[in-house]
């Protein structure tokens, strides 16, 4: 990679980057996400825990930044680091899985807002949005060949065109708040189940809208000062929990739960649509086809840096790390950009919706999240990277609670989901053991082998589980 400083991005661009792959569009439809099967009680103590557990998170980036800046592949990098090449290699995979699949929901989603313009659109298995969601994947692909620099500018400008009808709908629904709306099931109910079952079911929703967290550290080996990538993060994850936190709560206070819950994605447009009339839907809709746009554009950039990183590695196949004239991951790109075209086709022949997809990609974003907080954790306890009389003391805690919260979202995840995702990271074996081929490395250690028939048994489990409709398909 160049070391030309007019291919570097700057903390503002960086901010961007991670404020632009956390509000995608997730944001749009999250009030109905979240309270589908939780009161408000339990909406608020989620946050409470997300944003406790995510700022860990984001502290645990910034912390690592600092101590390990030779580090610039991000999440893969510090578990390789900390836990040898087949750990950080299944960190790279699961990190991949995760980005390219949320490009997937994006695209659909992109099509249930497009669908209130154009009823063509509209419904299930249709090969119109299939056809669209392929053009508007392969526009974004050749922005994202132009280079880093080019698309840290136009995610700048979308980021800031997505913030506008957010701002908007807030405030107009603060206008219309109603403290009375907020008093409903508070502790549960029988269509809720009990306050820690509730907390359960909303822990995949609020990860999902945070995931992009780690955004300006998986490209830090392009930013202009490796200071900025831990700085970017910390703002950028708090200016995104303090807009989320406001969206739940005015919907919540404004729109009747039995109303909400009738509202199809995108959730804000028949929100505001249900407070101002038509112009609302319109307003919003547009807005979020910006947005979505540009998380598409974000998140291409980072399911192909993690590989084309990994792959300079000798982790990940050579192929992933090879680059075009304007320093982009171009063979990264065209693979990324392939397989979303492959979930696309196959999201359409299995009528795949936006809500199960975007659910697969956060718990396949799990393992490196967590591996991210025990690297953490490990060389706060070995005091590595510290000077000889510096305290860890605050790094050790910050990297406990992000990893029992790493552990706490695994727990709290969807059994299919969590399945379903067992085959994914088996199918990543074959690709390790590829790559270990080619470069003749040594394919496992011992503990190695261990993970790895443990992979190979839940994939195994998880094939007879789905056969035997021991769990529903």
């Amino acid at each position: 990679m160049a070391d030309n400083q007019s291919n570097k991005i700057g903390v503002f661009s960086l901010i961007a980057i991670v404020v632009g792959s956390m509000i995608g569009g997730g944001a749009f439809s999250l009030p109905t996400d979240m309270a589908r099967h939780a009161g408000i009680v339990a909406i608020i103590l989620a946050w409470l825990i997300t944003g406790v557990g995510m700022l860990c998170l984001a502290f645990v980036y910034q912390n690592l930044s600092k101590r390990k800046p030779e580090l610039q592949g991000g999440i893969y990098s510090y578990a390789r680091a900390g836990f040898g090449k087949f750990i950080g290699f299944n960190s790279a995979w699961g990190y991949w899985l995760s980005a390219f699949l949320g490009n997937v929901a994006y695209a659909l989603l992109l099509f249930d807002a497009l669908s209130f313009f154009f009823p063509i659109f509209s419904g299930d298995h249709n090969i119109y949005v299939l056809i669209g969601a392929s053009v508007i994947l392969w526009i974004v692909h050749c922005i994202a060949l132009r280079g880093v620099q080019q698309a840290a500018i136009i995610n700048i400008v979308t980021t800031i065109a997505r913030l506008v009808p957010i701002f908007a709908f807030i405030v107009i629904l603060i206008l219309a708040f109603n403290i009375k709306q907020l008093n409903f099931d508070a502790f549960g109910s029988s269509d809720m189940g009990s306050l820690f079952k509730q907390l359960a079911s909303t822990m995949m929703v609020t990860l999902w809208v945070f995931i992009g967290i780690e955004g300006a550290v998986v490209i830090s080996g392009r930013a202009r000062k490796e200071s900025d990538v831990g700085k970017a993060t910390v703002i950028g994850l708090s200016a995104t929990l303090f807009i989320y936190i406001l969206l739940n709560v005015v919907t919540l206070a404004a729109v009747p739960r039995d109303v909400l819950m009738q509202f199809q994605n995108p959730t804000l447009a028949y929100a505001l649509q249900y407070i101002v009339g038509p112009w609302g839907a319109w307003f919003i809709n547009i807005g979020l086809c910006v947005a979505l746009f540009g998380a598409l554009l974000s998140w291409t950039l980072l399911a192909s840096e993690t590989p084309y990183t990994a792959a300079k590695d000798g982790v990940m196949p050579k192929i992933f790390a090879k680059e075009n004239k304007n320093n982009a991951p171009a063979a990264s790109l065209w693979i990324t950009n392939g397989a979303i075209q492959l979930f696309l086709l196959i999201s359409y022949l299995s009528n795949g919706t936006y809500r199960i997809i975007y659910l697969i990609a956060a718990i396949a974003i799990l393992p490196p999240y967590l591996l991210s907080g025990l690297y953490a954790l490990k060389i706060a306890i070995k005091k590595d990277g510290y000077a000889q009389n510096e305290s860890a003391k605050r790094d050790l805690i910050l990297a406990l609670i992000a990893s029992l919260y790493g552990l706490w979202l695994i727990y709290a995840a969807n059994i299919k989901l969590l399945l379903l995702c067992a085959i994914l990271y088996f199918i990543g074996l074959f690709v390790y053991i590829y790559s270990c081929r080619k470069s003749q490395d040594k394919w496992f250690t011992n503990s190695d082998r261990i993970l790895a028939i443990a992979i190979t048994l839940a994939a195994i489990f998880s094939v007879w589980a789905f056969l035997s409709k021991a769990v529903a398909t």
